[in-house]
């Protein structure tokens, strides 16, 4: 693993760190209608991730399959949104709506995203791959960006509601330690098997939208909040296009 490669992974794991520590600069009080603004700006940036820097990626790797790639592909990003969907259904089974729950819940959705950066630089290093180093920064740095009010949903809330700032930071910090080790998994099972990196591009892309899907947009709390939902989702996906386009 090469020293880009290396930083790359971190990169994610540093923006939820910083948002994380914005707990540090708040009072007790918290909006709630900013936390879903946040989350669907997150929202937003991790939709646009999993299309132009996984998905079209994975769609281009296996274009010698001729017409069969979408095939393979919507298989893989179905896998992925299926493996999801098991792991959240046995977190809530096991600790229902207890904090240790909502603590697993959280951790488990940045694994996809270590997991996508991990299989973006693994594209990168691949011989005769068509995936640049910069397309992998991209996605690095579009899932730092969003991470950073990820970090923050997860810390304020949590000391709004009693928590110490300590904990409270500790608790975000903790929740994206997962993504360099997803980021590493993927790396490493990618150069084993060269073969199977559009397959872990596409699953990734599909835990990804699982988790947009079915828990950050249905997390917005009201009704009349969707249309600020609306606008942040929208500015979330501008964000990561417009980084694509910048460093591409």
């Amino acid at each position: 693993m090469n020293g880009d490669a290396l930083i790359g992974i971190l990169i994610p794991f540093f923006g939820t760190a910083l948002g994380s520590g914005f707990v540090l600069l708040m009072k007790r009080e918290f909006n709630f209608f900013t936390e879903d603004f946040l989350s669907a700006l997150a929202a937003g940036i991790m939709t646009a991730a999993a299309v132009w820097s996984l998905i079209i990626p994975a769609l281009e790797q296996s274009a010698p399959l001729g017409k069969m790639a979408a095939l393979y592909v919507s298989l893989a990003v179905s896998a992925g949104s299926l493996f999801m969907l098991c792991l959240v259904g046995l977190i809530d089974r096991k600790n229902g709506n207890t904090g240790i729950g909502s603590f697993l819940a959280v951790t488990i959705h940045n694994i996809p995203e270590g997991m996508a950066v991990g299989s973006a630089y693994a594209a990168a290093s691949a011989s005769e791959s068509s995936v640049p180093y910069s397309a992998a920064l991209v996605l690095a740095l579009g899932i730092a960006v969003q991470n950073i009010p990820e970090g923050a949903v997860i810390s304020l809330p949590l000391y709004a509601r009693g928590d110490s700032k300590l904990r409270a930071l500790s608790t975000g910090v903790l929740s994206g330690a997962v993504e360099p080790l997803g980021a590493l998994t993927a790396l490493f099972m990618s150069r084993a098997v060269g073969t199977m990196l559009p397959w872990l591009l596409s699953f990734a892309a599909g835990a990804m939208l699982f988790v947009v899907s079915s828990v950050m947009l249905p997390g917005i709390k009201a009704k009349d909040r969707f249309p600020l939902a609306g606008m942040g989702f929208t500015l979330g996906f501008i964000i990561m296009m417009g980084l694509d386009v910048a460093l591409s």
